[in-house]
C-alpha cells in the first residue's frame, strides 16, 4: 500500500486513489439529475460487488487521519463510501476534495476530524448524529418499530482491542459517548417482525442490524434493495469476504443468526 498525503492529513493508496477518480470520472458522464440519492446509493453500491471484505483499515498508528479506501471495505466503511459517492453526485461535486470534506462530515463527531474519539465508533451514535446533521433520517419508529434498550459499554469495557485506546484519554471520551448514547431512545425492527413491515423499505434505505448483546448496540450495517419483490440486503459481507446482495430476503438473512436481533432503518435526505 502506497500512501498518499493530502490535505488534512488524508490517507489513500495509489490503487484506492485511481478507483475513487474512475469512478468519479463515470458518474460525472452519466445524466443523475432525475435521482434521487437513495436511487444513487443502490447504482453505486452494485459498482462495489465483488470488492474484497477487509476489516480495520481506518485503524492506523499515531495520530486520527482520514482514510479513504475503496479496495477493501468493510460494512460501516462501503456504507460510507457509497452514502459519499452518492451525496456528492447528488450535489454535481465529483471531484477528490468535495470526496474528501463529504466523507469527513460522515464519519465524524460534529463534522470534524480531531482524534481518535472524535471518530463515530457505534453506528446507532453514527445514525444520530448524522440525523442531527440532515444527512439522514430513522424512520424505524415510524414503520413498525418498538423501543430498543440500548446502552453500549464493549470499548471501554474491552480497550485492548483498540490500540488507540491504550490513551487513557481517548477511553473517558468514549465512555462519554457511551453515556450520551444510553440516555436516547432508540427503536428496532424485531426480526420477527421484518417480513410484515418490508414493504415499508425502500431500496437504498440504510439497514443497521442490532443485537441480543448488552454492550454492543448495531453488529452489521449495510443497504436494503427490492429483489423479486422482497428486500435484500446489499453490504460487505464477511461471510463471503466481499461486498454482495444476501441470497435470501433480509428476514431470513437475519433468522439464521441468533445474536442478531432486528433492524434499524434510515432514509438519506435528498
Amino acid at each position: 500500500m502506497c500512501p498518499i498525503f493530502g490535505f488534512g492529513q488524508t490517507v489513500c493508496s495509489l490503487e484506492s486513489r485511481e478507483r475513487l477518480d474512475a469512478t468519479l470520472a463515470e458518474l460525472s458522464q452519466k445524466d443523475l439529475s432525475d435521482k434521487s440519492v437513495q436511487d444513487l446509493v443502490v447504482e453505486i453500491g452494485r459498482g462495489f460487488i465483488g470488492t474484497p471484505y477487509v476489516e480495520k483499515t481506518l485503524e492506523l498508528p499515531g495520530e486520527e487521519k482520514l482514510v479513504i479506501n475503496l479496495t477493501g471495505l468493510d460494512c460501516t466503511t462501503y456504507l460510507e463510501t457509497v452514502v459519499t459517492l452518492a451525496r456528492i453526485a447528488k450535489d454535481g461535486e465529483l471531484t477528490f476534495a468535495a470526496y474528501e470534506k463529504e466523507l469527513e462530515k460522515l464519519r465524524y463527531q460534529g463534522g470534524v476530524r480531531k482524534d481518535y474519539s472524535s471518530r463515530l465508533h457505534y453506528f446507532s451514535d453514527w445514525i444520530f448524529q448524522n440525523q442531527e446533521k440532515g444527512i439522514l433520517k430513522d424512520i424505524t419508529r415510524e414503520i413498525g418499530g418498538t423501543s430498543y434498550p440500548n446502552a453500549p459499554t464493549f470499548m471501554s469495557e474491552n480497550p485492548k482491542f483498540y490500540a488507540q485506546l491504550s490513551n487513557p484519554d481517548f477511553v473517558k471520551a468514549i465512555q462519554a459517548d457511551e453515556a450520551a448514547i444510553a440516555k436516547r431512545t432508540y427503536y428496532f425492527i424485531p426480526k420477527a417482525e421484518i417480513q410484515q413491515h418490508e414493504q415499508k423499505i425502500q431500496s437504498g434505505d440504510l439497514i443497521a442490524i442490532t443485537t441480543t448483546m448488552k454492550n454492543m448496540d448495531i453488529v452489521h450495517v449495510g443497504f436494503a434493495v427490492e429483489q423479486g419483490g422482497r428486500i435484500h440486503l446489499m453490504h460487505a459481507s464477511t461471510g463471503s469476504m466481499k461486498v454482495e446482495i444476501s441470497e435470501k430476503p433480509l428476514s431470513d438473512y437475519l433468522a439464521g443468526n441468533k445474536s442478531q436481533s432486528g433492524i434499524m432503518v434510515c432514509s438519506l435526505v435528498d
